[in-house]
C-alpha cells in the first residue's frame, strides 16, 4: 500500500522538464512537452495523409482520413442538432487531443490528462465556448434573459452552473484517468504479470477513448442547450 501511495503521489506531481529564461523563468512541465510531441506527431501524420489528394481514385490513407473527419462532423451535427457548425472543428481538435493524451501512456509517456492543470484548462475553454456560443446566437439581451428561465427565482442556480459545469468536466476527466492508474497499480500487486496487460488494454485504450468522447459530448450538449431558442 505504501508503494501505491508513493506511485500515486508521483503521478500527481507536476514535473518541470526545463525553464525558459525569460520573465524571471517560465517552467515547462512534462505535460506541455508531451503535448508538443503530440502536436508534432499530428502535424507529420496530417502532412503524410494529405499529400497528393485526389478527387478520383483516392488512396486508402485519404479515404480513412476523410471517413474519420466525416464521422466526427456528423457526430457533432447530430449532437448539436445542426447548430453552431463553426465550432465543430474546435470540438474535433479537443476530441483528438484528449484521445491521444489518454493513449500516449501506452508508449511510455505520462498522459497530459493526469495533470490537473491540463484538465482545468480544457474545462475553462469549454465553458467559455459554451457561453460565447449562447451570446452569439441569442444576443446580449437574450443571453442574460436565459438565466431567468423557466422562472426568475432560479436565476442564482443558473448562474451557479457557470462554475459547476467546468468543475464537473474537469474532475470527471481527471478523476477517471487517475482512477484507472490506481486500479492498474492494485491489479499489478494481486494478479500475475500477464493479466494486468489485458486490463491495461481496457483502461488505456477503451476507457481513454470513452473519456475523450464523454468530454466533447457534454461540451457539445451544453452548447446546444445554451444556444437553443426558448
Amino acid at each position: 500500500m505504501d508503494a501505491l501511495v508513493k506511485n500515486l503521489l508521483g503521478e500527481l506531481k507536476v514535473e518541470t522538464v526545463f525553464t525558459i529564461p525569460i520573465f524571471g523563468g517560465i517552467p515547462i512541465s512534462e505535460s506541455i512537452v508531451v503535448t508538443w510531441i503530440m502536436i508534432a506527431a499530428v502535424l507529420l501524420l496530417s502532412l503524410l495523409l494529405t499529400r497528393n489528394l485526389k478527387v478520383d481514385n483516392p488512396g486508402k490513407g485519404q479515404l480513412a482520413l476523410e471517413g474519420a473527419v466525416q464521422w466526427l462532423w456528423n457526430f457533432f451535427k447530430n449532437t448539436m442538432q445542426g447548430e453552431g457548425q463553426e465550432y465543430y472543428y474546435y470540438l474535433m481538435s479537443v476530441m483528438v487531443y484528449i484521445g491521444m493524451a489518454n493513449l500516449i501512456g501506452i508508449i511510455g509517456f505520462k498522459p497530459p490528462t493526469k495533470d490537473i492543470n491540463v484538465t482545468v484548462a480544457l474545462s475553462l475553454l469549454s465553458i467559455i465556448l459554451i457561453q460565447v456560443s449562447g451570446w452569439r446566437k441569442k444576443g446580449a439581451k437574450g443571453y442574460f434573459k436565459s438565466y431567468a428561465k423557466p422562472i426568475a427565482i432560479i436565476a442564482p442556480l443558473n448562474v451557479l452552473e457557470l462554475g459547476i459545469k467546468p468543475l464537473s468536466l474537469c474532475m470527471r476527466l481527471f478523476g477517471n484517468v487517475l482512477g484507472s492508474f490506481v486500479i492498474m497499480e492494485l491489479l499489478k500487486q494481486v494478479l500475475p504479470v500477464f493479466l494486468p496487460v489485458i486490463f491495461s488494454l481496457y483502461f488505456d485504450v477503451f476507457d481513454g477513448l470513452i473519456q475523450a468522447y464523454v468530454f466533447v459530448f457534454l461540451t457539445a450538449l451544453f452548447m446546444c442547450e445554451c444556444m437553443e431558442d426558448s
